[in-house]
């Protein structure tokens, strides 16, 4: 809510309005760009592939900027003129509220705000990846440590093409590869409210990798490969609101960083748009039209619920999903939130199907019944209806039946907390049990949630469990000794 409020309020100063007044909400205009491929660079391709792979897999939000509008109508480059003043004189007003709008739309806050001192685009967020660390840019007006010396068309350039001030590649781990499709119009208003932020002198090294990942040249070859350069193209045959809603998804939303499951070069796999895919330790679940993993069940004012206040009827939001409802869907306005439903539910699903479930009176069924009576049911309730808002429902949820244990094994190892919105400025939380559950708990109760009030799924090893302990490095279970005998 914190970035949101500083977000607020320097678009209400850059338009001569008390920044602590409430703002109307503008809505972003609609569709029109894509992206393109680069050059592949010989003997270096290949390693380039290899390098690529973690940071577009890795990061969940972005880090940089994209496309150069020389081919693109309208987006004409214009110098910086100067301090804030000038910024707030030559700045649209309406031009600035609705950059703002799209800035949330596309949760930049969520990666280039300060983690420290919570200064709006001031970066050093660090995005770890197995090849190394990536640090979030300033993206302040500052002209020594930020992009206050850029010009329009610079920016413009880095947001959509992925191409640094002076032509260098920058790592997918900002996600040029989506935001290409952000239209002229957009990328325009964009940059007009860039311009109002004020300049924080705040110095990023970004490209923290070791080498030979550090040599920006390499990703050309990832590029070659996975960069498509298409501008955005409206679905014929389809509404006004479904190709928002598409323009939204596939754009300024980014959703398929997450949503969509990557081949072993982190590239998108071909034919399974928005059907899951493992990222950091979560599992970013299935969001199309299958009913059994996805949100084939859940009706278009179900979606926009959870997308506003971060839960609905079926399942609270939690991890990093929860995170962009806080910074970002819950400032959308429901004719957008309604248009991305309306895209969602034309989207085809995946091949999962539901399997036959686990048998009751199979071992590792009755220890996770026993388990769940002890440790759950208080918040879940012992028919696994959860409590609204604030603990999941577990019967008929679409996470529950996910291929991808991650996140239940996650969730279950460290605890975690939903999205904090203006409908619930509280929200709900849960405690981490490693100290207390054994691997083999912990397998046997997420198998009876996975097979018990109806729904069917694989059930989870204690291997499994052992192995998210040791990636996500929980503590171990607590062992309490017996009690010296007393003589």
């Amino acid at each position: 809510m914190k970035r949101h409020s500083e977000i607020t309020k320097a678009s209400r100063r850059a338009s001569g309005d008390n920044p602590e007044q409430e703002p109307s909400r503008p809505i972003t205009s609609v569709p029109s760009i894509r992206s393109a491929v680069r050059f592949a660079c010989g003997a270096l391709a290949a390693l380039g592939l290899v390098a690529a792979c973690l940071f577009a897999q890795e990061a969940a939000s972005g880090a940089g900027l994209s496309q150069d509008t020389g081919s693109r109508q309208d987006a004409a480059a214009s110098p910086l003129k100067g301090g804030a003043s000038a910024r707030r004189t030559d700045a649209n007003a309406q031009a600035v509220a609705r950059g703002r709008y799209v800035a949330l739309a596309a949760d930049c806050a969520a990666c280039h705000t300060d983690p420290q001192g919570g200064r709006l685009f001031a970066g050093g967020y660090a995005l770890q990846t197995p090849f190394g660390k990536l640090v979030a840019s300033n993206i302040t007006m500052d002209k020594a440590t930020g992009i206050g010396a850029w010009t329009e068309q610079e920016f413009t350039r880095a947001v959509r093409e992925g191409k640094g001030r002076h032509g260098e590649n920058l790592y997918p781990a900002m996600p040029y590869n989506a935001y290409v499709k952000i239209s002229d119009q957009d990328m325009r208003d964009l940059w007009a409210y860039m311009r109002t932020i004020e300049p924080v002198e705040h110095k990023v090294v970004s490209n923290q990798l070791p080498f030979p990942f550090n040599i920006r040249l390499l990703m050309s070859g990832w590029n070659l490969l996975f960069f498509d350069q298409t501008p955005f193209t409206p679905i014929d045959g389809q509404s006004a609101e479904v190709n928002r809603g598409a323009y939204l998804v596939q754009g300024l939303g980014h959703c398929a960083v997450c949503h969509t499951p990557k081949n072993f070069l982190g590239g998108d796999k071909a034919g399974a748009f928005l059907q899951g895919g493992d990222l950091g330790g979560w599992h970013a679940p299935e969001i199309t039209s299958n009913a059994y993993t996805g949100i084939g069940s859940w009706s278009s004012p179900q979606i926009v619920q959870y997308l506003k206040t971060g839960s609905n009827p079926l399942t609270v939001a939690a991890g990093p999903m929860a995170e962009v409802v806080t910074d970002s869907t819950q400032h959308m306005t429901d004719s957008d939130l309604t248009a991305i439903a309306s895209y969602l539910k034309t989207l085809p699903g995946s091949s999962h199907t539901r399997p036959a479930p686990l048998r009751e009176d199979d071992a590792q069924m009755r220890l996770g019944a026993r388990v769940y009576a002890a440790n759950c049911a208080a918040c879940h309730a012992r028919g696994g209806e959860g409590i609204a808002g604030i603990a999941s429902r577990f019967p008929g949820n679409p996470g529950i039946h996910a291929p991808s244990t991650a996140s239940l094994l996650t969730t279950v190892l460290l605890g975690g907390r939903g999205a904090v919105t203006g409908n619930n400025p509280t929200s709900g939380a849960m405690p981490a049990f490693a100290w207390k559950l054994s691997d083999e708990q912990i397998a046997a109760v997420l198998t009876y949630l996975r097979n018990h009030w109806g729904n069917a799924a694989p059930a989870v090893s204690a291997q499994q469990v052992a192995d998210a302990r040791k990636r996500t490095g929980s503590r171990s279970q607590l062992q309490v000794s017996p009690p010296a005998s007393v003589k």
